[in-house]
């Protein structure tokens, strides 16, 4: 279990490496997201065969990581969204 938030910690700090321009998300935020990228990218490296879904795999790490840079563009639209029907 300890190894699974890592894993998403370390996934949600690349993702938002690879992500251009400056997010406004905290590390908890950035810990859900990586741990949803682990699990869509383990999730869809099950399906092609090449490992278990708990299984760190370079297929599932490479998914893990594209899903939570995508995610991370989710969180930002809705934020930002959210931000600016505030103001």
């Amino acid at each position: 279990m300890i190894g699974f938030i890592v894993a998403g910690l370390v996934i949600g700090a690349l993702a938002r490496l690879i992500k251009p321009g400056k997010q406004r998300l905290g590390i908890i935020a950035t810990l859900l997201l990586g741990l949803v990228g682990s699990v869509i990218g383990g999730t869809i490296a099950n399906l092609l065969g090449t490992g278990d879904i708990m299984e760190l795999n370079v297929l599932g790490f490479i998914v893990a990581v594209i899903a939570s840079v995508l995610l991370i563009g989710v969180a930002e639209g809705i934020a930002g969204r959210r931000h600016r029907a505030v103001h």
